[in-house]
């Protein structure tokens, strides 16, 4: 098995490679519809890696993956399961993109916090502006009155 690379992306410029060692890899026969390859080949592809030994992340980014995936965790442990294609080498390869994007976006730094600011006078009267047309043209469709 190959070492599993992270592209480099926001929180993460020089990527990450996560060694071979600390992946698992397990194949099992697929579920659903597929004839007779269904029974006779294990396309299904389980990866896993435990979070909490991962040695190429440091204490933030283990911190913030452990916080940012707690939902997809089963204990410290990831797991992504593919059976969308019937060739246990395409599911491979998806569950290692998949995973890749996975612990990507669960290091990235949170966005940084929204400054609040007052809307301007011109966009106050914009809305007011917009608002007032808008009562106009409901006035408009509904029935004359009978005076």
């Amino acid at each position: 098995m190959k070492p599993l690379n992270i592209p480099p992306g926001p929180g993460i410029p020089k990527g990450l490679v996560i060694p071979a060692a600390e992946l698992t890899e397990r194949f099992a026969r697929s579920g659903g519809p597929g004839g007779q390859g269904v029974n006779t080949t294990d396309s299904k592809v389980q990866l896993s890696v435990d979070i909490a030994e991962l040695s190429v992340l440091s204490d933030v980014y283990r911190r913030r993956a452990l916080q940012n995936l707690s939902h997809r965790l089963d204990g410290t442990t990831l797991t992504v399961s593919v059976t969308t294609q019937r060739s246990q080498v395409r599911n491979r390869a998806e569950a290692r993109r998949r995973m890749a994007d996975l612990i990507r976006e669960a290091v990235q730094p949170p966005p940084p916090r929204r400054r609040r600011t007052r809307p301007s006078r011109a966009s106050i009267a914009r809305r007011k502006a917009q608002k007032q047309r808008r009562s106009e043209l409901k006035a408009s469709r509904r029935r004359p009155s009978a005076y």
